[in-house]
């Protein structure tokens, strides 16, 4: 499906964006690391002693010994889980190769599996990134645009954040022709707790110029997305 992206913070009505056009994201959202320098954060042993706590509010005892290390080992699993907000999306995009004998078609990486925590339960999704720009000249590597999918997923996301993020890097850095991002996920906020719809998959789309604007270069995305071409 092909969902508007509407911004998560909306402003006042009339700074929104006409309902036929994707709403603009905030550069700084997409271009560099979330997490400044200077940034001001709690230590370590805050965010073990905060862990420690929710031990006790579930009813453990926090000094058995199955419990000691795990406020240690929560946190570092964070340290790896969210290492997005510490790296910057410009830069994985930054170098691109020109030698491409006039290549003027898209580019498509399909299947690029990812997992990524729901910022509203902080429980994962996980599902495949489907990627495609057309170039203008100059190509990007291909397992940058996978890299660019794990620095957003590694940060607290919805779905359709993550869709409008990765296509907004591409189109802002990149310059293409246009963009087509496809994403389908298990939430395990819905499989696992409250309704507990095990195997209900969501899908977000985000399509940016001749993708946006050409019906026919959309349909051909999504014939080689899900392989009917062969």
């Amino acid at each position: 499906m092909d969902a508007a992206i509407k911004s998560i913070r909306p402003g006042k009505p009339s700074d929104r964006q006409p309902e036929n056009r994707p709403a603009e994201l905030d550069p700084a959202e997409f271009l560099g690391a979330a997490v400044r320098a200077d940034q001001p954060r709690p230590a370590r042993a805050e965010a073990e002693a905060a862990v420690k706590t929710l031990l006790a509010y579930i009813g453990e005892n926090t000094e058995r010994e199955g419990l000691l290390d795990t406020p240690r080992r929560v946190v570092e699993a964070f340290d790896e889980l969210y290492q997005g907000y510490h790296q910057c999306p410009a830069e994985v995009l930054d170098r691109t190769f020109g030698e491409t004998a006039g290549y003027d078609d898209f580019v498509l990486v399909r299947d690029i599996e990812f997992t990524s925590q729901c910022e509203h339960h902080m429980m994962p999704f996980y599902g495949k990134a489907h990627i495609a720009y057309t170039p203008v000249e100059r190509v990007v590597g291909l397992s940058k645009l996978a890299r660019l999918t794990d620095i957003f997923a590694r940060r607290l996301q919805t779905q359709e954040h993550l869709t409008a993020q990765i296509a907004a890097a591409i189109d802002e850095v990149l310059k293409p022709r246009g963009v087509a991002v496809l994403i389908e996920a298990e939430h395990t906020c819905m499989s696992v707790r409250g309704v507990a719809k095990h195997g209900a998959s969501t899908f977000t789309s985000r399509f940016t110029g001749m993708f946006r604007d050409n019906p026919a270069e959309q349909a051909r995305f999504l014939s080689l997305v899900r392989g009917t071409t062969r």
